[in-house]
């Protein structure tokens, strides 16, 4: 388990933040958009602007530390204003991240089903 949670924390780590608070705070908007990004993927990076941190009158890790308690989550990493969230029992674990159906071929770009070649357009 502690290695799974290691192996998401490191791939969110790397990507750009899903989810930004703003200078209004932790509104039911934002909260309801993190809700959503958990469900989806079970896991989500959120980063907190300057003004955020100082509308609330809470620190960095405070300010993580209250978002994950309204939503149910686990909180898994500070560094910084950014922290990453994980919804136990959700996406986002090995299995929601291989690829579904088909494996790994993908379409070629611009070819039918029998491979014969789609007339170019600028529509």
């Amino acid at each position: 388990m502690r290695a799974e949670l290691r192996r998401l924390k490191e791939r969110v780590q790397q990507g750009r933040a899903d989810v930004i608070i703003g200078k209004n705070g932790v509104t039911e908007a934002v909260l309801e958009e993190i809700r959503r990004h958990l469900e989806d993927k079970g896991v989500v990076k959120v980063k907190a602007l300057k003004s955020a941190v100082k509308v609330t009158g809470l620190d960095r890790r405070s300010l993580a530390r209250h978002v994950a308690e309204r939503l149910g989550a686990w909180l898994l990493d500070v560094r910084g204003r950014t922290f990453v969230l994980y919804l136990p029992g959700r996406g986002g674990g090995a299995s929601s991240t291989a690829p579904r159906g088909r494996g790994n071929i993908r379409p070629r770009r611009g070819r039918g089903l029998g491979g014969e070649r789609k007339p170019w357009s600028r529509r």
